[in-house]
């Protein structure tokens, strides 16, 4: 989101579980929700309130792109992950020298 890019100083980051994302295409565009898992082999992720109810009546959640998606609010209790946002920001103040 604008506000995170703004916050942060960068402008794209992996999706990780915990992180709060809002979906912007789709027919669930507009909903937003937790991130419960993500499957990097495959390149989705699964979130919270996007889901369907199959004919046996069991609920599954659903399979979105992480391009689909806009992160609302991020996840920073891994260590190595605001490593990773502080390398990038350096390397992005560096460039505009």
């Amino acid at each position: 989101s604008p506000e995170l890019r703004d916050e942060y100083g960068i402008r794209r980051l992996s999706i990780r579980k915990g992180d709060t994302v809002q979906v912007q295409r789709g027919s669930f565009k507009g909903v937003e929700g937790t991130v419960t898992a993500v499957n990097s082999k495959n390149a989705v992720f699964h979130m919270e309130g996007v889901t369907r109810e199959k004919a046996d009546g069991s609920v599954i959640f659903i399979p979105l792109r992480p391009s689909k998606v806009r992160i609302i609010k991020l996840n920073l209790e891994d260590s190595r992950r605001k490593d990773i946002m502080e390398r990038r920001r350096s390397r992005r103040s560096q460039r505009r020298q």
